[in-house]
């Protein structure tokens, strides 16, 4: 199946932190979840993606195209929604649009419109008014009026109640109905990517720690909780991110079935969230 992303090897140093040779692909039909903590790369990653900042190495293909050489093509069939929303404020939504309508050639002023009533966005008011998660939602919109076949979002939850949050992800898994349509959706809210997530990729301090299915993902990895006197050292070997109290412990083992079979009779073994593995690979070996 044809990647409608292609990020191979790519590189950028900061004072203080690198991005270090990041490499993942997205294929038609599929959503992906880019996780990680504050700081992990996240969002450096999307702005190389877009061209919004030079990489130091490395090569990025979008619909098969160098995102260099074809940038302006590529943003034609890209719909991106940033953390942080740049927009004429004193502009009303519908005066918006004859500034960002007009830079897209499948620009739809009627599904515009359309999601803003669906959004409950006022047509009228100064953008300078909204707030934060109303912003967002009108950054949703302008996504996803223009006929975008990938949509690029960097924590396009943030800021939004509960009920938005699920009436967005209902949205994007309706946007991807056709099978020709890719996301990229990188947030800190683990539980929404475990609601539509296809496949995640993992980054902390610049580094891929893990990609795979969701699916997979979920099988491969297993929480293991138990009273403190059952932890030797044959089960802390099988154990990551490990977390021990008076109480007893809790840890993440990367071998699930192994575990099930090993210790089935003297341990809780649960299934885990994304949340539990992103906390324990990341947190190590915690004593409290």
């Amino acid at each position: 199946m044809e990647n409608i992303l292609e990020v191979s090897n790519i590189s950028k140093d900061f004072v203080g932190f690198s991005l270090k040779d990041i490499s993942f692909e997205l294929k038609k039909g599929y959503i992906m979840g880019f996780v990680g903590p504050n700081g992990a790369g996240k969002t450096t990653t999307i702005k190389l993606i877009m061209n919004l900042i030079k990489r130091k190495e490395g090569d990025i293909r979008v619909f098969g195209m160098d995102n260099l050489a074809h940038e302006q093509k590529i943003k034609q069939r890209i719909g991106f929604v940033y953390d942080e929303n740049f927009y004429y404020e004193e502009l009303t939504p519908m005066e918006l649009r004859h500034v960002i309508g007009p830079a897209y050639f499948e620009w739809d002023n009627k599904a515009y419109q359309s999601y803003l009533d669906k959004f409950k966005l006022p047509r009228n008011k100064a953008i300078k008014k909204f707030s934060r998660g109303m912003k967002m939602k009108l950054s949703i919109a302008l996504a996803m009026s223009h006929q975008a076949e990938l949509l690029i979002m960097d924590e396009p939850t943030s800021g939004l109640d509960p009920v938005f949050r699920s009436e967005v992800l209902e949205m994007l898994q309706e946007f991807m109905t056709d099978e020709n349509r890719g996301i990229l959706f990188s947030s800190h809210i683990t539980s929404d990517l475990d609601k539509i997530a296809d496949y995640v990729c993992f980054i902390n301090e610049g580094e891929i720690v893990l990609k795979s299915s969701r699916e997979e993902l979920l099988e491969k990895y297993a929480m293991v909780k138990g009273e403190r006197k059952l932890l030797n050292e044959e089960l802390s070997r099988d154990l990551v991110g490990l977390k021990v109290s008076d109480f007893g412990f809790s840890g993440l083992t990367t071998e699930a079935n192994k575990t099930r079979t090993r210790w089935k009779d003297s341990v809780i073994i649960e299934r885990p969230t994304l949340e539990d593995i992103m906390i324990y690979l990341v947190r190590g070996e915690d004593h409290v």
